[in-house]
């Protein structure tokens, strides 16, 4: 049985994995997406199920009105005292001096929930994970920013014990522990004691190319803390490695003493013209979550079997039996009482206010609300992109009266980047169907005069995306038979985050492709779905 990485495709970066019993958890960030932290469960490490969303109300996440790219940063999730715990970073700034964010913590018994009413931590930095001694005390550990522009914004990790009885930090404990190495940018670390020491696991270089994971020990918590001689994961230097930005992870052993560590990486294609390492490539996946295995060599170091690069095969734990996980259906006919677990929304939840599943039988209503260019009240419901290769489909029933009014199948990255082809309005023409684009902030109508007219006797149109790694094209139909394809070809490169990397910060996310419904005129005209098709190729 081998584990076949990334075992977690498309946008799943920063993950916690931790065991409880036979079981094995990832936590990952979800960033503006709503529900937030996604977790999934496995039995062997192989197959992985995504079966909860912990942060299902706005009491645990109220995000309207982030960034792009702001929101859930690193998760980290931990088993103690017959319970869950969840400590999570909700960032509001994410350009500039300034990180404005919040740090939370939140328990429950079972996995699922209920989670409990969130408990105010504190915002010196974001990547907050709890460590829990076996002496019984619990301490947050953490990056710290520092906005000085004298100083390098990544001012070390600090250690702050936290107090279950009076469910709050004690700012006076705290104190930086590690200030990493001359590659900068500390984040994302997790403690582990082991044989007498205190194994601090930490990010750095930023999460792009240079992204590396470092290993540092020490036999007290406070430090000093000594930095393993060897980078533990990077891909840096392997520009051909299919496994590029690997690092920030967190360690797992297995019931029988094995090791593995779970990391972010990316998968970059390139364009037919373009040389494989310079640029090193687009990630229209995102940051997706990979596994290698982990041994110990005689000084009490962890390395990466296979070497410090990251391997696309690892051998899967002794001792386990495969435990396979039900497949997920490609095609939702919005037959059942919630959306499935597969969809997010933006920053805010899906309510009567965005939506319905019971307004009509079978369909999916979605209330027209701001554009896609807003960061607040947005009538979207996407799923991630989790293959380069696939098919998205849906029927929308929709009778615009305003070229303020438009509604069909987008793909997203963020609020600067994305396309959609929609049923939309034209003085001269009435209903019709348009392809739009937004690409740095700059909208395009592809099709303008050319929109393709509607005829009255068509009450639903199907539309269809066709992904083929580097580009896409929209399709229509008027009866779901006979198929046209929009000869407008765009390119995948302009959804991914080393593309808005060119030109500004907010690059920590991925593709997503889903259902929209926007009237900015403030009608809320509703649109409804028949059903959402997601089929890779």
């Amino acid at each position: 049985m081998k584990i076949v990485n990334p075992v977690l495709k498309g946008f799943n970066a920063d993950p916690s994995i931790i065991r409880v019993g036979d079981t094995f958890y990832i936590a990952n960030s979800t960033f503006e997406w709503f529900p937030g932290v996604q977790i999934h469960e496995s039995k062997d490490l192989v197959n992985w199920e995504l079966i909860t969303h912990p942060l299902d109300r706005v009491s645990l996440l109220d995000m309207r009105g982030n960034d792009d790219s702001g929101g859930i940063w690193a998760p980290d999730l931990s088993y103690c005292d017959g319970k869950f715990w969840l400590v999570y970073t909700d960032v509001k700034v994410t350009e500039g001096a300034f990180k404005d964010c919040t740090n939370y913590l939140t328990t429950a018994e079972d996995i699922c929930g209920p989670w409990s009413e969130p408990i105010r931590l504190n915002g010196v930095g974001f990547d907050a994970s709890l460590f829990h001694d076996d002496d019984g005390k619990k301490y947050l550990v953490q990056m710290e920013w520092d906005h000085r522009e004298y100083h390098h914004p990544f001012h070390g990790i600090k250690l702050t014990e936290y107090s279950v009885e009076q469910q709050r930090l004690l700012p006076e404990t705290g104190k930086i522990i590690y200030n990493g190495t001359n590659v900068k940018l500390t984040e994302g670390p997790h403690i582990y004691k082991l044989n007498g020491f205190y194994y601090l696991f930490a990010a750095e270089g930023g999460t792009v190319w240079s992204h590396q994971e470092v290993v540092a020990r020490s036999n007290d918590l406070y430090g000093t803390y000594e930095t393993q001689s060897e980078t533990f994961l990077t891909a840096f230097y392997d520009g051909d490695n299919p496994l590029q930005k690997c690092g920030h992870g967190s360690l797992v052993d297995t019931e029988n003493g094995e090791w593995y560590f779970a990391h972010l990486t990316g998968r970059p294609w390139h364009h037919e013209t373009e040389s494989h390492h310079d640029p090193r490539g687009w990630c229209t996946l995102g940051r997706e979550t990979a596994i290698q295995k982990v041994e110990w060599n005689e000084k009490g170091w962890p390395y990466i079997v296979g070497g410090k690069q990251g391997s696309l095969e690892v051998d899967a734990p002794i001792g386990y039996e495969e435990h396979p996980v039900p497949s997920v259906n490609p095609l939702d006919h919005f037959d059942s009482k919630e959306l499935n677990i597969h969809f997010n929304t933006l920053r805010i939840p899906f309510t009567k206010k965005m939506g319905s599943l019971s307004e009509r039988s079978g369909w999916l209503r979605l209330f027209g609300q701001d554009s896609l260019t807003s960061h607040h009240d947005v009538s979207f419901v996407a799923r991630r992109w989790q293959s380069f290769d696939f098919v998205a489909e849906t029927k929308v029933n929709y009778q615009p009266f305003s070229y303020q009014q438009m509604a069909g199948l987008a793909n997203y990255y963020n609020s600067k980047h994305w396309s959609m082809i929609q049923v939309t309005w034209q003085e001269d023409k009435g209903r019709v169907i348009e392809i739009t684009e937004n690409n740095r902030g700059i909208f395009t109508s592809y099709l303008k005069d050319q929109a393709i007219q509607i005829p009255d006797d068509v009450e639903s149109v199907y539309f269809r995306v066709n992904v083929r790694t580097q580009y896409y094209t929209y399709s229509y139909s008027l009866d779901g038979k006979e198929w046209v394809e929009v000869p407008i070809v765009l390119d995948s490169a302009i959804l991914s985050d080393d593309y808005v990397l060119q030109t500004y910060g907010g690059f920590f996310t991925g593709a997503f492709v889903g259902l929209v419904n926007i009237d900015y005129s403030g009608y809320r005209l509703p649109a409804d779905f028949d059903y959402f098709k997601y089929e890779e190729a």
